[in-house]
């Protein structure tokens, strides 16, 4: 990129998770070792459910931050993105009644959006006909109105976008977000990702494809990143959303700084809808050009959280592509899977441990990838094996990767 450029900072975050139902509360579970992973409460089902656990939300009511009429408008999905963005915005601090609302944004990912209200809606369609659908069906299974009612709910006129890119979709918000306030389109950014999919028919078609593990007599165990044993991913509900503001405009108001979006990558393997390249061929080329956008050197690069979905094709592929770029300074850094204790967020995925990511740099500890007790053949990297690690970080890699070859990467760095 030519020209100036802004940089990009964090000063606000927010999170609803399995683990905690806060940004606070979910760093506290991931450093702490906690699995948020136990069996399905959505819906009732029976022994022809091959996979019968996933990563839900626990002692949350949407009513604790929305009013009753919001939450009838909105699916889960949006209430969930609503929670976290009502998280993120009041701690950064600014007073979105005042200034240009044109010069801020929202960019929100998910790789799914509005299933639950198909699902339901569907189902009374079948039972009762056409005319029993509800006027909000529409305005609730949109894929984008997790973005439109944060858009609404805090005037931000200007950009206002969904990212839909499977399990890269809530990085694909934060870089896109990152670029507009680089390119002066925009001072602030409210961006991140959300995901309701623990339904039915989710559940059902990622168990047909084989995506899912099996393990449900013991749930806390089930994903598991890296090891021989690994028999899928775990599906999770969630959201996470972060604030961005440009370096300018968060030292202009004296905010404090979470952190620095330093740079990304993004890249497509041109492979297969839902499988990755063997060699990492498209991780490879996504980290490389986030680590030159950031202009820092490989060598610079402390940790990566890892994509690390607890699959054996996407977990060996990673691998691979890490020793490919960094070769012997591979062994140097630390790569760890936050999803070893969340589950697999699809489309909030990148949110969450985008937030994972900025706090491992501000407090100098990575979390671990639990249920590592047997690395397999050829994985003989650091992964944090079931305890978090004290270490100075400068920068660090976040990897989201999405079936249809979807790579994103992104360095984040220490708040200036």
């Amino acid at each position: 990129m030519t020209g100036h450029r802004h940089r990009v900072v964090v000063t606000g975050t927010g999170a609803l998770t399995d683990i905690g139902n806060s940004a606070a509360a979910l760093w506290d579970g991931l450093i702490n070792g906690r699995s948020g992973v136990g069996p399905v409460t959505a819906f009732e089902q029976d022994d022809q459910w091959d996979a019968r656990i996933a990563g839900e939300l626990k002692d949350w009511n949407p009513k604790d931050h929305l009013t009753v009429s919001e939450c009838k408008r909105m699916d889960r999905v949006s209430q969930i993105c609503m929670g976290a963005a009502i998280e993120a915005t009041e701690d950064c601090g600014i007073d979105f009644e005042a200034g240009d609302p044109t010069r801020r944004g929202v960019v929100i990912g998910t790789g799914i959006g509005g299933i639950i209200t198909i699902e339901e809606d569907h189902k009374k369609l079948m039972a009762k006909g056409p005319r029993r659908i509800s006027p909000f069906c529409v305005p609730k299974l949109m894929a984008n109105a997790p973005a439109g009612n944060v858009s609404i709910r805090y005037n931000l006129k200007g950009i206002n976008v969904v990212t839909a890119t499977a399990c890269a979709s809530g990085a694909h918000a934060v870089a896109m977000g990152c670029q507009m306030i680089r390119l002066g389109m925009a001072d602030v950014m409210v961006t991140g990702g959300a995901e309701a999919a623990v339904s039915s028919l989710c559940i059902s078609a990622f168990s047909a494809m084989k995506a899912l593990s099996l393990r449900n007599d013991d749930p806390e165990k089930a994903s598991r990143p890296f090891d021989r044993d690994r028999d899928g991913f775990v599906l999770a509900e969630g959201g996470a959303v972060m604030v961005l503001e440009s370096l300018e405009h968060a030292q202009a108001r004296g905010a404090t700084i979470l952190g620095e979006v330093c740079g990304f990558g993004i890249s497509g393997d041109a492979h297969h809808i839902a499988a990755p390249a063997e060699d990492g061929d498209g991780a490879v080329r996504a980290m490389q050009a986030a680590i030159a956008d950031a202009e820092i050197n490989a060598t610079d690069v402390d940790y990566i959280n890892a994509h690390g979905t607890s699959t054996p094709l996407g977990d060996a592929s990673e691998v691979q592509a890490v020793k490919r770029l960094f070769g012997d300074h591979a062994h140097s850094l630390v790569m760890s899977s936050t999803k070893s204790m969340t589950g697999h967020g699809l489309g909030a995925a990148g949110g969450i441990e985008s937030l994972a990511v900025i706090n491992a740099i501000r407090h100098g500890v990575i979390p671990p990838t639990i249920n590592l007790d047997n690395p397999d053949e050829g994985f003989d990297l650091d992964f944090a094996a079931h305890t978090a690690q004290e270490r100075e970080l400068s920068f660090a890699l976040n990897n989201s990767f999405g079936f249809g070859g979807h790579n994103v990467s992104i360095v984040f760095g220490k708040a200036p």
